[in-house]
């Protein structure tokens, strides 16, 4: 596995301080935030100086009951042959659930959900994962994901999936460290435990992020410093094999540049630590076996159990039995409150239009629709819902709002009057 050194994630809001931060090896985007025919200038510059950057998926759903989508899959490649890429990586998660497999309405998390740790959900992911290494140019690593729940009936430990995931694909994993102590805090699971089950020879670079905790749960927010507990994580992790890469994480809340360095210090530091006792690493893995089809009777399986848990998380229906109703009440709020915050990322005109009134109405309107396409066209159904009830009640934003819906839609909402006719 080509070394990668320490990096950090290229975001717009740090362009600048990252061509100026010394000791950047590499860096990661996320690939749906990027086009292959224009890319920011700073990513460009990066790239003359021979600086790595990685494609980071988060809409492939590779967890999913469904196959992975083509147009996706293509859409990856294309930016990985665009900056010459030496791999690109996605998670392990569902990302949307439902639709004419289990005979529901299709639902988009706006995040990335857990996969049940069970066989059927295995032999989805494996298959789910042969066909978009078949379609990539490059290798695909693919990563551990935090959780606020968990399933019932799990019949393995995260590293015991993580290992046959890798034998039977050969797939690469990118070990996120901060989502170990995630699921420490919030599911009890021992992060030594998983370390020592997992294929450390399969490891592509390793994530290290900060979060918060509250109310005994912790939230992996990409905004808050790495806390010691995850750097230690990592000296552990480095104690068993020297990692190809290791890179911070950060996705808002951005402090100064000079915190960044100082945590990218931190980071390297807990490197070396660990990796003073590190042995080379064993390859206990072979080659990949053939992954047969999965009947359909197993995707569906796997698919009426995630449509059951998003519809709970995302539309009020029951929580399916066996799962924790405090924990998935959590979950629901937590993916309300990111739809909220990353609708107004992408339409600033509506926090802007309504105020103080955006956020409360939002995840007033969040409770009642959920989600069924993109963060954008989830936008542009929350002003027309709003405009078709006559708000805001202020008329001259409710003339901003319905101009600013028109410009993006050019139909005019319907009126009430011929709502209540229908």
């Amino acid at each position: 596995m080509e070394r990668l050194g320490t990096g950090i994630g290229w975001r717009p809001e740090i362009a600048d301080a990252v061509e100026r931060m010394p000791g950047v090896d590499w860096v990661e985007v996320v690939a749906e935030n990027t086009c292959p025919g224009h890319l920011p200038e700073s990513l460009r510059r990066l790239r003359e100086r021979g600086v790595t950057v990685v494609p980071h998926g988060v809409s492939l759903g590779l967890g999913g009951a469904d196959r992975p989508d083509g147009e996706q899959l293509r859409a990856l490649a294309e930016r990985a042959e665009a900056l010459a890429a030496p791999l690109v990586t996605e998670h392990i998660a569902f990302v949307r659930a439902g639709g004419p497999r289990t005979a529901s309405p299709l639902l988009e998390a706006g995040h990335l959900l857990p996969v049940p740790r069970t066989r059927d959900a295995l032999d989805v992911l494996c298959e789910n994962v042969r066909i978009a290494q078949d379609a990539l140019p490059v290798p695909l690593a693919v990563e551990n994901i935090a959780a606020l729940i968990a399933w019932p009936g799990e019949e393995m430990t995260e590293g015991q999936f993580l290992y046959d995931l890798a034998d039977r694909t050969g797939v690469r994993l990118l070990i996120d460290v901060a989502n170990l102590h995630t699921n420490h805090v919030n599911r009890g699971e021992d992060p030594a435990k998983a370390l020592s089950e997992l294929p450390v020879e399969a490891i592509a670079y390793v994530h290290v992020a900060g979060g918060f905790e509250r109310d005994g749960v912790w939230h992996d927010s990409h905004a808050h410093p790495v806390p010691p507990a995850v750097l230690d994580i990592l000296g552990d992790l480095a104690s068993r094999v020297a990692p190809p890469g290791v890179l911070l994480e950060r996705d808002e809340n951005f402090p100064e540049p000079a915190e960044l360095e100082r945590e990218l210090t931190a980071i390297r530091a807990a490197v070396v630590a660990g990796g003073a006792t590190a042995a080379a690493a064993d390859s206990r893995l072979g080659g990949p076996a053939p992954v047969a089809a999965v009947p359909e009777a197993t995707r569906q399986r796997v698919g009426l159990a995630q449509a059951a848990v998003l519809s709970s998380l995302v539309a009020g229906t029951p929580v399916p039995e066996g799962f924790d109703r405090v924990r998935i009440g959590v979950q629901a709020r937590a993916l309300a409150g990111k739809r909220a915050d990353v609708v107004a990322k992408v339409a600033p005109e509506l926090p802007e239009i309504l105020g103080e009134t955006y956020r409360p109405t939002f995840l007033a309107y969040a409770q009642e629709r959920p989600m069924t396409g993109g963060y954008r066209r989830d936008a542009l159904d929350f002003a027309g819902q709003l405009l078709r009830e006559g708000r805001p009640a202020n008329r001259a934003s409710r003339r901003r709002l319905r101009a600013w819906w028109q410009h993006r839609t050019g139909p005019t909402p319907p009126r009430r009057a011929l709502l209540r006719r229908a």
